[in-house]
């Protein structure tokens, strides 16, 4: 599996580059400043998590469990429909702004994910052994 999600962090990674360029020569001169600032947003918060995905399936070697698992599956979910609700909010305009509100239930996959990370990494944490004296 970790090779999986390091290879999904490396296309997505990718993505992020060109989404990145496209809102910043193309979109520039179409969208107004709100609607390229919200692009934007998406873009940064898809690039931050492409690199957590990224450390999940570099860890994924140390700490095999389903945690570790779902904070990726969370990452990617997010990505979707965080990042992907701004990205149509931001070329669709507000006359769809009920795309809006998937937006906060891919916030809460993000959230849902970095709480997973953690918790399957504190999971495989080894105990120290106990000195018998």
């Amino acid at each position: 599996m970790h090779k999986n999600f390091i290879k999904i962090a490396a296309l997505l990674g990718a993505l992020s580059v060109l989404l990145g360029a496209f809102g910043a020569h193309t979109l520039k001169e179409i969208l107004s400043e709100k609607s390229l600032a919200i692009f934007e947003t998406g873009v940064r918060y898809q690039f931050y998590h492409v690199l957590g995905l990224l450390a999940i399936g570099i860890i994924y070697k140390d700490c095999v469990n389903e945690r570790m698992i779902w904070a990726g599956r969370c990452f990617l979910i997010g990505m979707l429909l965080f990042s992907g609700s701004l990205y149509a909010l931001a070329i669709a305009g507000p006359l769809y702004s009920i795309i809006g509100i998937i937006t906060p239930f891919g916030g809460g996959c993000f959230i849902l994910g970095w709480i997973l990370l953690f918790s399957g990494v504190t999971k495989n944490q080894p105990t120290a052994p106990v000195e018998r004296v």
